[in-house]
């Protein structure tokens, strides 16, 4: 039998839960204008204006003083009344217009398969397929020989149909966050693709050999896959600028990586890294290296010295596992959900530190932490 509470005056109760109401209240107040004057808040303002800027055009030296976003409304204001500014959206829209004929889009949950009207449009240039719930590709995408981009993250797909290598005009191939757990040798003979995303897929452990014959790639993004260490075939893809392998299972570095001699940006965070090979420093143009450093005990000092010309950066722990929020699990579901979520918050701290030409040449123990 539970206690028994005697209430005299229901004034009383009531008036305790009015206070805590307001306290409550008061609480979330102070915690809104917490977040609306924290950097976090600050940057993201930052970044919202500047894509506004870049969708109407408005050129860098308007918003960039001395490396700081100046996001006076004025500005827009401007370029809005600007004759010259309409007559470009107007021939942009129409170019827009134009070019969307030749792309095929398709998004949302109640997609479970390409519409059977696909196959007909072979003239099509680009493919655009997003957040459904299809898991094949068709045999006949062979016919599409026209094709330059085929983009089809976030899907349920689990395998690349072997007529991938009939389209020898595809450049950008992004199939992440699928579920593929390998990838047909047949990629190889895409000899014009300049751009491979495989990223965010969590089953991948390696990549055949015939993917050396891509000699024009210069983005390949295997991150939050199961690699143990780089495949051979992207070093051996000589034009190479940019490599994400973060999120995997690499214990080691090859001694010969400085064989990417076209190599600028390495993102190697979240691996199982204990040292950093010399041959790093042998790398021309690598510009950034980003690692975790929590278990590092062995860095080449030249890869730490600002003559190199080379943004070092060393984190310390993984931007979503030191999120402290109390509805983590119900915003972050899945170990896939969760690399989506650090890879875009990556990508935007990446992107603004490339920018940034006032940054140190290396950054260590940087703690990426979000305090929602």
């Amino acid at each position: 039998m539970g206690h028994q509470v005697i209430i005299f005056d229901f004034s009383v109760i009531r008036g305790l839960w009015e206070t805590r109401v307001k306290k409550n209240k008061e609480r979330q107040r102070k915690e809104k204008e917490r977040l609306e004057q924290s950097s976090l808040e600050k940057i993201k303002q930052e970044w919202n204006f500047i894509l506004e800027c870049r969708k109407k055009g408005i050129p860098q030296s308007k918003y960039l003083k001395n490396g700081f976003v100046d996001t006076n409304e004025k500005i827009l204001d401007t370029y809005r009344k600007s004759p010259q500014l309409k007559k470009r959206h107007t021939l942009s829209d129409e170019a827009n217009k134009e070019r969307n004929k030749f792309i095929f889009q398709l998004s949302g949950e109640q997609w479970t398969e390409f519409p059977d009207s696909l196959k007909e449009q072979t003239y099509l240039k680009e493919w655009h397929v997003n957040n459904t719930l299809i898991e094949t590709i068709p045999a006949y995408i062979a016919l599409f020989q026209d094709l330059r981009v085929l983009e089809l993250s976030k899907n349920q797909i689990s395998y690349i149909p072997v007529e991938i290598g009939c389209l020898k005009n595809l450049k950008v191939l992004n199939m992440s966050f699928n579920n593929l757990k390998s990838v047909p040798p047949e990629l190889g003979d895409c000899e014009n693709l300049e751009k491979l995303d495989l990223s965010g897929n969590m089953e991948i452990t390696e990549l055949p050999f015939e993917l050396s014959n891509l000699k024009q790639v210069t983005v390949v993004d295997v991150s939050a896959n199961k690699f143990h260490s780089i495949p051979i075939c992207v070093l051996r893809m000589s034009n190479l600028q940019s490599l994400d392998i973060s999120s995997n299972n690499l214990k080691d570095l090859p001694e010969d990586i400085d064989r990417l001699d076209q190599l600028q940006t390495l993102l190697l965070q979240k691996n199982k890294l204990t040292y950093l090979p010399r041959a790093l420093v042998n790398m021309p143009k690598l510009s950034l290296l980003v690692v975790s450093g929590d278990d590092l005990v062995e860095i080449p000092t030249a890869v730490c010295e600002s003559t190199t010309g080379l943004k070092f950066v060393s984190l310390k722990d993984s931007p979503v596992e030191t999120i402290v929020c109390e509805d983590t699990e119900e915003i972050i579901e899945s170990e896939r959900e969760r690399e989506q979520f650090e890879k875009e918050f990556m990508k935007a701290y990446i992107e603004d530190l490339k920018e940034r030409d006032s940054t140190p040449s290396y950054t260590t123990k940087v703690l990426l932490s979000l305090q929602l």
